[in-house]
């Protein structure tokens, strides 16, 4: 019963979440999950150039999850269907992702379960739901989100002691088919791995014939999911390609350092305290006990996964808080751990009346609920302006759609892109936006600057010497608007015509010159959204604006 009520609630919360969310959080939830899905289907959308460079980055596996619902849209016509189409475009996508999103709590429940008992399940299903991480990015279209689903669910059926070891090899079977789920996925996912199956294999020393069974079918599912990989791989890209080598080699050669460099203790100091929360107490309390006082060997397995998940990921230079992401779930165990046996009571759940559902004190679930508010602005109010913006450009009139309609004058993949608008006349450079190529020919990354760090270099200059000096009022499609995706472009290769619409963020008027000659080429301001404090850097403030040019300078 306990099952069937938690996998009600996780998929109602989950996808609930994601068909709520009026944020952005991360690009690649649009530019490596929807971008590519839309373009098979529909012919356009934005490859970035982990997809177009000659050695691909990019697996299509995870994309390919969304073809089936755009085709299915397509061929229904249900995608032409004005506001009805622009809805379904738009959250067809959300309720699959919301969907996987739910079997991270599902499976939660049933590794609580194994590991520490019955009695723990339903507090770490609260931990779980109340997760301010999970809230802003569990539901979303990251591969990182699916990963920790699918490492969730692998996990679960991971013998995590000795006494379990012997089990039947179908639960070996079948987390080996999810750990290859998930790192098909994201191939660090491999990471996590490494650790366990050679522990697994080590325990099954004394059993050599599951030994042997064991490692045919890890040969055999591993093999089968590398080839996989490869076959539609090499499909999609119409040449012999495997992107699991070319992702590994691209980042070790120092691209990923051009998106950030962080420092060695970015994972203890920032990323962990965040996606925790309010629940970090108890998951070091939840450490602290099974390091001094628990006998448990499959929370000292999983402790020691984490201690090992953080220590490689820390030897990378270029750190976000999403990369850890399939670890929470185990955090939240240990969480768990700690809540029951630091409070006062236990509930015996066979109890049919005057049950406490979650036995835990109450100052303990007044902590956890505390995050609850901030996860709602987040998902609803946080960053919201650059995806409003959307709605406008999707309601831009017929008679509008023609030519250069749109520029996109803010930092690279500031907006979604083709997926969120589906109007073809802006494709093929009826909308543009600035560039931001990392240095794939080993440039040094002290001195390369792409297209937007050009830009707001000096944005005026830009706009002086990139533009024509008066607004073409026919508004020709530019001739070389933006960087070329995985191409060496020169630094004077940018070549603008005004569009019809400018879409920038509020803190570009406040640079020298702007707004002045934006104004003086007939520009006026149509359209504002999210709060001038937003953004995660000072270019991104100001919430987003939409000039439309209306007369004559």
């Amino acid at each position: 019963m306990l099952f069937s009520t938690t996998t009600a609630i996780a998929f109602v919360v989950r996808i609930s979440i994601a068909l709520c969310t009026r944020t952005v959080f991360q690009p690649d939830e649009y530019f490596q999950a929807l971008e590519p899905a839309h373009h098979i289907v529909f012919g356009y959308g934005h490859l970035t150039w982990e997809w177009l460079s000659p050695r691909p980055i990019r697996s299509i596996v995870y994309p390919a999850l969304n073809v089936p619902l755009y085709w299915i849209l397509k061929h229904t016509g249900l995608d032409s269907h004005e506001k009805l189409g622009d809805f379904l475009i738009v959250n067809s996508p959300r309720v699959l992702h919301g969907s996987f999103a739910a079997l991270t709590d599902i499976w939660l429940c049933k590794l609580t379960r194994r590991t520490i008992g019955k009695r723990y399940e339903t507090s770490a299903l609260l931990l779980s739901l109340t997760s301010f991480f999970h809230a802003l990015s569990l539901s979303r279209s990251l591969s990182n989100s699916l990963e920790t689903s699918l490492t969730t669910i692998a996990l679960a059926f991971y013998p995590l002691s000795d006494s379990s070891t012997p089990q039947i090899r179908s639960d070996i079977k079948t987390m080996l088919i999810f750990a290859a789920m998930a790192c098909s996925v994201r191939i660090t996912n491999a990471i996590i791995w490494a650790f366990l199956i050679p522990i697994l294999l080590w325990r099954m020393r004394s059993n050599v014939q599951l030994l042997i069974l064991t490692l045919f079918d890890i040969t055999i599912i591993g093999g089968a999911t590398l080839a996989l990989i490869f076959a539609l791989d090499t499909f999609y890209y119409g040449q012999l390609t495997f992107t699991p080598l070319s992702f590994l080699t691209t980042n070790l050669s120092g691209v990923s350092l051009f998106y950030g460099d962080s420092p060695w203790h970015y994972y203890l100091s920032q990323a962990i305290p965040i996606i925790c929360t309010t629940s970090l107490p108890f998951v070091l309390d939840g450490f602290w006990m099974t390091i001094h006082h628990s006998g448990n060997p499959a929370l000292r397995t999983l402790l020691g996964l984490v201690f090992w998940s953080i220590g490689v990921y820390s030897l990378a230079g270029h750190k976000e808080w999403r990369f850890i992401h399939p670890v929470l779930p185990i955090l939240h165990v240990f969480a768990a751990k700690s809540l029951v046996d630091r409070s006062a009571y236990t509930v015996n759940f066979k109890e049919k009346a005057n049950i406490q559902r979650f036995p835990i004190r109450k100052v303990f679930l007044a902590l956890l609920l505390a995050t609850l508010p901030v996860s709602a602005w987040v998902v609803l109010v946080h960053c919201s302006g650059p995806l409003s913006v959307m709605s406008f450009i999707r309601d831009i009139p017929k008679h509008d759609l023609h030519g250069g309609v749109v520029g996109v004058m803010m930092p690279c993949h500031s907006i979604p892109g083709h997926a969120y608008l589906h109007r073809p006349q802006l494709a093929n450079g009826g909308l543009w936006s600035l560039g931001c190529e990392p240095p794939l020919s080993n440039q040094n990354l002290s001195t390369y600057r792409d297209q937007t760090k050009i830009f707001f270099a000096n944005p005026y200059q830009y706009l002086i010497d990139r533009f024509p000096d008066r607004v073409d009022t026919t508004f020709p499609i530019s001739p070389y608007p933006t960087s070329i995706p995985g191409e060496i472009t020169p630094n004077d290769a940018w070549r603008h015509e005004w569009p019809r619409y400018l879409v920038f963020f509020g803190v570009l008027l406040e640079e020298q010159g702007i707004e002045e000659h934006l104004v003086g080429r007939g520009y006026e301001e149509v359209w504002k959204g999210g709060r001038f404090w937003e953004g995660d850097s000072e270019l991104r403030r100001g919430g987003v604006r939409v000039w439309k040019w209306q007369q004559s300078g």
